[in-house]
């Protein structure tokens, strides 16, 4: 049987007219109502209908006020792309009837979400759930009246899938001049094909889009689970278009073609917010244009979800518990650093401590802490901005990277003067970081003491859980992996099916290595001691590298041995 999600109101939210919400929440005076209210009677319709056309209230301020007396999220359609294979779920005549617009069709768990201005419409969700069938369960999003009907129009008219607008293109003449207009009809193929090719980025799990031109073609390739994939290839005459486009929608100019660029995209897609950041660079065959894809929902995970050992969250519960210090993130471009971080900034994140952040840009809004972009015009950098914010009076700072002894200085300094600073270094491994500070100019004596903890990690693919293979190692792997050769055990190998696009993984997990600073090894950075002479005194404390986290994955099965090797060096486990 369908599923509906559904939250029943009190007694209290039935009878509170909408008039009297809009009215507690200082949008209308009692004049204005009792205005609204005799048009209503001539005319029988909907009283936020009247007031929006009345000029009273925005449509977007009917849809709020809906939205949080309802119980329900609303949604802003004027940024929304709505998923293909959802419009094809109700028909255009059922969305005008009941004014409803399908926004995201979720395949894994068979949810369909819709954008309506009645979320309590008992005969449209009766109508929907019979055209779904059994099986489907649907979720509401409150949006206005007007709103939707525009949409509706909007997207139902036309093609949205890329094949079809690819089509549609071939087939017909494109006015590339009207691409340059902020706020074009959206019958133009090429504004699609460009919104599709998001959409299309984001429903597969995408953290990079590369729009690549060549001397004959556009290739387009998508970063999924850290690996880059070639999608499609398009003719090069859609191109600048295309450009155009984008530079629009990132607020970028159009008349700039030398000079590299960079901007921002928020737009609604699968029915959450969804920011991309772009940034384009004149090639030999013409700008080629990168998009990192930034999910607000995926960005911030809890820290108790990152599928961390036992051992090691404790161990990081532990170092954040220290009031003072540098906490410090190492890993290579793309190895989860910022999630990491923002996991650890969520964690201490409350009304009784004040979290200032320093970036370059701030990637994901977080409420309750004071985010900053670096800002070259106004000659704010990471030095700079570290000095302004001691003034802010801050417990916690978060500075996005130390590049160099200014930044590195400024950083210590914070930790040294009681504050918990939180940075990242673009290291090796954990160990790796005391070396690499001290080649940018900080000396030992400062770092001893004030360093809490380093974390190094790095992303590996998972297995797909449908198709993963079972198999026996044989000898060599079993000596990379320290297994006794008579200790029976099977190890997991990819494969590839449907439910992974034939790939064989699905999916990423950290593999995290954790020094917890202490006095042994404070003494041991102050005299300049050796990286093999740390690496023994971290090992008496249980410090454990990233080869053996990554071990700890590949007997579990939730990664394979090949991956592993791909991204974690094990060759000196051979002897």
């Amino acid at each position: 049987m369908t599923t509906v999600t559904l939250r029943t109101l009190t007694s209290s939210e039935q009878s509170l007219p909408l008039g009297e919400r809009l009215i507690r929440a200082g949008l209308i005076t009692d004049d204005q109502l009792q205005v609204a209210l005799t048009e209503q009677a001539r005319s029988d319709e909907p009283l936020g209908r009247i007031l929006v056309k009345l000029g009273l209230i925005s449509e977007g301020m009917l849809r709020d006020t809906l939205g949080e007396s309802l119980g329900h999220d609303a949604i802003d359609l004027s940024s929304v792309i709505p998923d293909p294979d959802a419009l094809q779920m109700v028909p255009k005549n059922i969305a005008r009837r009941y004014s409803m617009l399908p926004i995201n069709f979720d395949k894994n768990q068979k949810i369909l979400t819709l954008a309506m201005a009645d979320t309590y419409n008992v005969v449209a969700m009766d109508q929907v759930a019979a055209l779904l069938g059994s099986g489907v369960g649907i979720e509401t999003l409150v949006a206005g009246e007007a709103e939707i009907e525009s949409a509706i129009e909007q997207f139902y008219e036309f093609e949205l899938s890329i094949q079809g607008i690819l089509h549609e293109i071939d087939t017909g003449e494109v006015d590339q001049l009207n691409l340059a207009v902020e706020h074009e009809e959206y019958n133009h193929p090429l504004v699609r094909l460009v919104d599709a090719i998001l959409a299309d980025a984001v429903k597969r799990d995408a953290s990079d889009i590369h729009l690549e031109p060549e001397a004959g073609f556009l290739r387009v390739r998508y970063r999924v689970d850290g690996v880059l994939r070639q999608v499609m290839a398009l003719h090069r005459s859609y191109w600048p278009g295309m450009v155009v486009r984008l530079k629009v929608m990132a607020r970028m100019n159009i008349a700039e073609t030398r000079a590299p660029q960079d901007g921002r995209i928020s737009l609604t897609l699968a029915g959450r917010s969804i920011d991309f950041r772009v940034a384009c660079q004149q090639t030999t065959h013409g700008e080629n244009f990168v998009l990192r894809v930034l999910d607000r929902k995926k960005g911030i995970v809890p820290l108790e979800k990152l599928n961390l050992v036992k051992e090691t969250l404790s161990t990081l519960q532990v170092m954040m518990a220290r009031p003072e210090g540098l906490i410090l993130v190492t890993g290579p471009t793309g190895s989860g650093k910022t999630t990491t971080l923002y996991s650890m900034l969520n964690y201490r994140n409350d009304e009784s401590v004040n979290i200032m952040t320093l970036e370059d840009p701030v990637e994901y809004p977080m409420s309750m802490i004071r985010q900053t972009s670096l800002n070259e015009a106004a000659k704010l950098d990471f030095a700079n901005g570290i000095r302004s914010m001691m003034r802010q009076d801050p417990d916690i700072i978060l500075v996005g990277e130390i590049r160099d002894e200014d930044t590195a200085e400024m950083a210590l300094r914070a930790a040294m003067t009681g504050h918990q600073v939180f940075s990242t270094l673009h290291t090796n491994s954990a160990l790796g970081a005391i070396p690499r500070l001290i080649d940018i100019g900080v000396k030992p004596h400062i770092m001893a003491g004030n360093i809490i903890g380093i974390v190094a990690q790095r992303l590996v693919r998972k297995l797909c859980r449908h198709c993963k293979q079972a198999y026996a190692p044989d000898e060599t792997e079993r000596r990379l992996l320290g297994i006794d050769s008579a200790k029976p055990v099977l190890l997991y190998r990819d494969q590839g099916c449907e439910a992974c696009n034939f790939f064989g993984y699905k999916g990423r997990v950290a593999v995290v290595e954790v020094l917890k600073m202490n006095r042994e090894l404070d003494e041991l950075i102050a005299r300049g001691a050796t990286r093999r002479q740390l690496n023994e005194a971290a090992s008496e404390t249980g410090y454990r590298d990233l080869a053996e986290d990554a071990i700890r994955h590949v007997l579990s099965g939730t990664t394979s041995l090949s991956e592993i090797s791909r991204v974690v060096d094990l060759t000196a486990r051979v002897g």
